[in-house]
C-alpha cells in the first residue's frame, strides 16, 4: 500500500482517478482484498442488528425497504442499548434535564438522539416526541443552543456558535425522516447563510484556543459534523449553495491532510494524534475513520486521503478487525462494544470506507 501515487483528485466532482503503483493499478485493487468474506459474515451476525441493519445496506447493497433489512430494524429496536436508552426517556419527551438538551453531558437528549440514529433506530412516536421537544431549542435564525429560552426576545438571539451541535442534530432530523420539515429547512438555511464563504468553516467561541497552534480558520470538527450530515442529504435534494459548501468543506479537509490540522511554532504541520484512535459514537469529537467515511459518502477520492486509507488499512488486527480505541462507554447510558477490542462498528466504518474507496 505505500509508494502510491495519485494523478488526479475528486471524481465526484468530473475528474477521473488514476493511481499508480510499482506493484499494480487501483482498478486491480478490490475491498474485497483487505476485508475477507468472513469479517463480511462476521458484521452480518445476528449479535449486533445495529451493525447488521447498516452493513446489509452498506455492504451488501440492500435497499432500505428489503425484508432483511426491515427485519435488522426490527431487531436494532429491542436491542438492549436502545431498549435501555427509551426506558430513560421523561414522559415530556427528552431526556436529563427538561430545560437543556445538553447536560448531562452524553445522557441528556441531543446524545442520546444522535446514538439512536447512529445504531438505526427507526422514527417511533416515543422518537417523535423527543424531536419535538428538541425543536423548543431552536432559535428563529433556525440554529440550535443548549437551553430553552424563556422569552420571545431569547427566541431571537442571534448567538452564533456550536456547528457541531447544529451539525449533529441535522444529522439524525434527516435519519428520522424530517428533512422536508420546515424546520429542518431553516437549520439547513442557517448553516447557508452563517458559513463562511471567504474562508470557510463555521465560526465557533471554543476554536481556536490558540489561533497560532492550528491552520483552519474555523471550527474543523464542527465542520465535519456538518458536512456528515449534509453528505446524508442525496445529492439531486442539494442547492447549488449545500454543493458550494460541499466543494469548499471538501477541499479544507483535503488541504489538511484530514489529520494534519495542527500547527507546529515553526509553521510547520503537526498531526492530530487522536485522530488515528478510532471511536464510536463520537458526538462533538472527530477521527480519521469519520472523515474518510464523510468524504467518501460524497464519492470523494483524492491523493491527499492516501495516507489516511493506509493508516487505516494498517490499523487492521492480525484477524482482519479493527479496535475500540476511543470510547464514551462509562458516560453514555448504555456502552457500545469494549475498548481495545475488536469492534463490529469500527470495522463496519472501515470496510464501508474501503468500499467506497476501492470499489
Amino acid at each position: 500500500m505505500i509508494g502510491r501515487e495519485y494523478v488526479c483528485t475528486i471524481n465526484s466532482f468530473g475528474w477521473e482517478l488514476a493511481l499508480i503503483t510499482k506493484k499494480f493499478r487501483c482498478e486491480s485493487m478490490r475491498w474485497m482484498e483487505v476485508i475477507s468474506q468472513k469479517i463480511v459474515d462476521w458484521l452480518l451476525g445476528p449479535e449486533n442488528p445495529g451493525v447488521r441493519y447498516w452493513a446489509l445496506q452498506q455492504l451488501k447493497d440492500r435497499p432500505a425497504d428489503n425484508a432483511d433489512v426491515m427485519e435488522a430494524q426490527d431487531a436494532v429496536m429491542v436491542s438492549a442499548c436502545i431498549k435501555t436508552i427509551m426506558k430513560a426517556q421523561k414522559s415530556e419527551g427528552h431526556w436529563g434535564t427538561y430545560g437543556n438538551m445538553y447536560l448531562p453531558k452524553y445522557k441528556a437528549t441531543t446524545h442520546n438522539l444522535l446514538i439512536l440514529a447512529e445504531l438505526g433506530a427507526e422514527r417511533t412516536v416515543k422518537i417523535e416526541k423527543a424531536i419535538e421537544h428538541l425543536f423548543l431549542y431552536q432559535r428563529n435564525s433556525g440554529h440550535f443552543l443548549t437551553d430553552i429560552p424563556k422569552t420571545e426576545k431569547g427566541y431571537a438571539s442571534v448567538v452564533n456558535d456550536g456547528c457541531c451541535l447544529d451539525g449533529n442534530i441535522l444529522y439524525y432530523l434527516i435519519h428520522f425522516g424530517y428533512l422536508d420539515d420546515s424546520r429542518t429547512q431553516r437549520l439547513i438555511d442557517f448553516q447557508v447563510e452563517y458559513h463562511s464563504d471567504d474562508v470557510g468553516g463555521w465560526k465557533c467561541r471554543a476554536f481556536p484556543i490558540d489561533r497560532s497552534k492550528v491552520f483552519p480558520e474555523n471550527c474543523y470538527m464542527g465542520g465535519v459534523k456538518v458536512l456528515k450530515a449534509i453528505a446524508r442529504i442525496p445529492k439531486k435534494r442539494r442547492s447549488k449553495d449545500l454543493d458550494r459548501i460541499v466543494r469548499q468543506e471538501t477541499e479544507i479537509l483535503l488541504e489538511n491532510e484530514i489529520f494534519r490540522y495542527l500547527q507546529n511554532p515553526d509553521g510547520t504541520r503537526k498531526e492530530k494524534a487522536g485522530w488515528k484512535k478510532f471511536g464510536f459514537p463520537l458526538f462533538y469529537q472527530s477521527d480519521v475513520l469519520e472523515v474518510l467515511d464523510v468524504l467518501t459518502e460524497l464519492g470523494v477520492r483524492d491523493k491527499r486521503m492516501q495516507e489516511s486509507i493506509d493508516l487505516v488499512i494498517k490499523s487492521k488486527t492480525s484477524d482482519d478487525k479493527w479496535l475500540l480505541k476511543n470510547t464514551y462507554n462509562g458516560k453514555m447510558l448504555c456502552e457500545i462494544d469494549e475498548k481495545n477490542k475488536p469492534s463490529k462498528w469500527i470495522t463496519l466504518r472501515a470496510a464501508r470506507v474501503l468500499k467506497r474507496h476501492l470499489g
